[in-house]
């Protein structure tokens, strides 16, 4: 091994040393970049990754095991590994009704925002019955029968695999915020721009780039009262 091969070496392990010790010890915004960068340096990267999730195998998912789960997902090399042990992934499919929550799990995990909003709304309407499955939205009386388990489970899944950017919970957040003033609720989420509403899909922004809130859509809910019912939801206040 030549001088420059070592220092080279020793560079990139002192470099990922550091940042093992960011993704242990620092902000959660800081691990959250750590993560990033650790993704990128191939095995000795990934391998910090993989022993950094399992240590947290215990806890409370949060953003960065989401974010960590979702970087070794994406990667070739990490496959088996999450195989063999996070078969289900981070978040429990807990659910009342039985429904299946792999297909909006698998989609969240690609960041592929516009085909978790439409399964989303699948699964919405399965909850509420065969016939908001027929019709393909919702009344807001069948919101408010929704199981707590099941809009938690869809949330805590948008919720850790978007950095914390979009989810029912965000979108409460924020109503709550506006004293549940819904005329200033649409633009700060991104769903009208002044005087026009935001037109499906083309106009809505299906990445991470989007304003905090903005996904899912749950304006496809059809009108400010189902909204209303889902954002009142118990699921918000309970454990």
């Amino acid at each position: 091994m030549t001088d420059s091969t070592r220092t080279s070496v020793s560079t990139e392990n002192r470099e990922i040393e550091e940042l093992q010790q960011q993704l242990l010890t620092a902000s959660e915004k800081k691990q959250l970049q750590a993560i990033d960068r650790l993704s990128g340096l191939g095995e000795p990267g990934l391998t910090v990754l993989k022993e950094f999730l399992q240590g947290g195998r215990d806890r409370e998912p949060n953003l960065v095991l989401g974010k960590t789960y979702q970087c070794l997902y994406q990667n070739p090399l990490t496959q088996d590994f999450l195989l063999a042990h996070f078969p289900h992934g981070i978040v429990p499919f807990n659910s009342e009704l039985n429904i299946d929550y792999k297909p909006l799990q698998q989609a969240l995990l690609t960041q592929d925002f516009q085909t978790a909003d439409r399964i989303t709304l699948q699964k919405l309407c399965e909850l509420a019955g065969e016939a908001a499955i027929e019709r393909k939205w919702l009344y807001f009386s069948e919101v408010d029968k929704f199981p707590i388990a099941d809009l938690q489970t869809i949330d805590r899944l948008w919720l850790l695999h978007s950095e914390g950017k979009f989810g029912f919970s965000v979108q409460r957040e924020i109503w709550l915020s506006n004293r549940k003033d819904f005329s200033k609720i649409w633009s700060k989420i991104g769903w009208k721009a002044e005087k026009n509403w935001t037109r499906y899909p083309n106009e809505f922004t299906w990445d991470l780039s989007a304003p905090k809130g903005h996904l899912p859509l749950s304006n496809q809910l059809r009108g400010v009262r189902a909204f209303a019912s889902l954002l009142s939801h118990p699921a918000w206040s309970t454990p």
